[in-house]
């Protein structure tokens, strides 16, 4: 049995990770990062922002980016959309949320950007990978 890397596939995820990646940097180091930090301030904590954050974050960004390209493969891409943003983003906020961290206020924004972030992601799989598609597969 060969194990062959399917290079689009590859392809499709490493898209993913990087756009993954780039929506969460632009939204929590950019856009949001005073917010945060204000919020984790009036907590007494300090925000986590040291390298090793960062890795970690670009870690989730690529394991995201493998479980939409496995979810693709089952669900149509709304679906795939729905479930994936689901997992990632309202699985994260109910366990943030119950430690306390999860600054509610910035839901207004994070849940249409997280969507965003999730749409884009599942678009380029489905670009660079279209045969790895669930709903192709079920016309063929």
């Amino acid at each position: 049995m060969s194990h062959k890397i399917n290079l689009r596939r590859l392809g499709g995820i490493l898209a993913a990770t990087v756009w993954i990646s780039l929506s969460e940097f632009i939204r929590n180091e950019i856009l949001f990062k005073s917010y945060w930090v204000t919020h984790y301030a009036l907590l007494g904590l300090t925000f986590p922002d040291n390298p090793i954050n960062g890795a970690v974050w670009g870690l989730w960004s690529f394991l995201f980016a493998i479980a939409l390209s496995a979810l693709f493969q089952r669900f149509s891409f709304i679906q795939t959309i729905f479930w994936g943003w689901f997992m990632a983003f309202v699985l994260m906020w109910v366990v943030i949320g119950n430690m306390n961290v999860l600054p509610y206020g910035l839901l207004v924004f994070a849940v249409p950007l997280s969507i965003l972030e999730v749409f884009g992601a599942v678009w380029l799989i489905q670009r660079i990978h279209p045969e790895l598609s669930a709903t192709q597969k079920r016309q063929a």
